[in-house]
């Protein structure tokens, strides 16, 4: 397992545990941006609640799966994006309006696209989930 894209590799780990129906996953070398992510993503109802784990190395996260994602991976490149140009992603990479989440990493910190339209900031697009 190549290490290139931690925040890829944790989604897609994430994912395929997901789709063969396992109730919890681990995630290996765990990072604050990677911790963020999975706040949103529990406080969007996506997974469960999650603790970390000391390993020693890059650290553990022990993910509880609630079955609820259909699709999540990481946006390559991080586009740039300004205040309120956010719905031509969310045409490309969501289903539907008002349907999933875009993570965007703004100076306020990682957040959903309708926080970052509420906020008035933009920032570079991160990942989705739906």
């Amino acid at each position: 397992m190549s290490m290139n894209d931690p925040i890829a590799n944790a989604l897609s780990h994430i994912l395929n545990c997901e789709r063969t129906a396992k109730s919890s996953c681990i995630v290996q070398n765990s990072s604050k941006v990677i911790k963020k992510i999975l706040e949103i993503m529990k406080d969007n109802q996506y997974v469960g609640s999650f603790e970390e784990i000391d390993d020693g190395k890059g650290g553990i996260l022990k993910v509880n799966l609630l079955g609820k994602i259909n699709n999540c991976g990481v946006i390559k490149p991080n586009f740039p994006v300004k205040k309120d140009g956010v719905e031509k992603f969310e045409k490309r990479y969501l289903l539907a309006k008002g349907f999933g989440i875009i993570l965007i990493s703004t100076p306020l910190g990682i957040m959903t696209h309708k926080e970052s339209r509420e906020k008035n900031v933009g920032g570079k697009l991160l990942a989705y989930c739906y």
